[in-house]
């Protein structure tokens, strides 16, 4: 994205299960955010999940290739499955992810009258609502197959719609 986002949010990183396509999203301020942003997916599937990553493919971007991320993978015994150059239909699943939240991302925005600045919180509202849909790929919702729960959508608001906040005054 070419405007920051609140929050001060100029890229962000995606993680996607290849057999359910859940997919994890964090904003990042700067590249180099990219191994933290993995530590934390990394710990909030184990701890919360349970579940253990065992590869991690990538498409050679340089927030992969550095010294530290190579050495996390290894302590931790995640198998770096590096595509080769020019070649992102290697990595479809994650190039399809990305192109379809990009582009719900747009179409959110061009209906709403709200500041681009808000692309962030559309992108993940995005991931979040990807989660819960049906999909060709996969026999059950992503979130389903993931934790196991059928997805509750009854709370959802249609996206930019008027909101009204309570203030309590003490």
């Amino acid at each position: 994205m070419n405007t920051q986002a609140r929050g001060g949010f100029q890229y962000f990183i995606t993680f996607t299960d290849d057999f359910s396509r859940y997919g994890y999203i964090y904003l990042m301020r700067h590249k180099s955010d990219a191994l933290q942003k993995f530590k934390e997916f990394k710990n909030e599937v184990q701890n919360q999940h349970g579940k253990s990553i065992k590869a991690l493919r990538s498409d050679r971007g340089g927030e992969y290739l550095s010294q530290d991320f190579d050495e996390l993978l290894k302590e931790y015994g995640i198998v770096s499955q590096l595509t080769p150059p020019g070649t992102p239909q290697w990595n479809g699943v994650s190039e399809r992810r990305n192109r379809t939240l990009l582009d719900m991302v747009r179409s959110k925005m061009s209906h709403i009258d709200l500041p681009t600045s808000f692309w962030g919180y559309a992108l993940e509202t995005t991931t979040f609502t990807l989660n819960r849909v049906p999909s060709k790929s996969v026999q059950k919702t992503p979130h389903e197959m993931w934790t196991g729960k059928h997805p509750n959508m009854s709370f959802m608001k249609v996206w930019g719609c008027k909101a009204y906040v309570l203030r309590y005054l003490f």
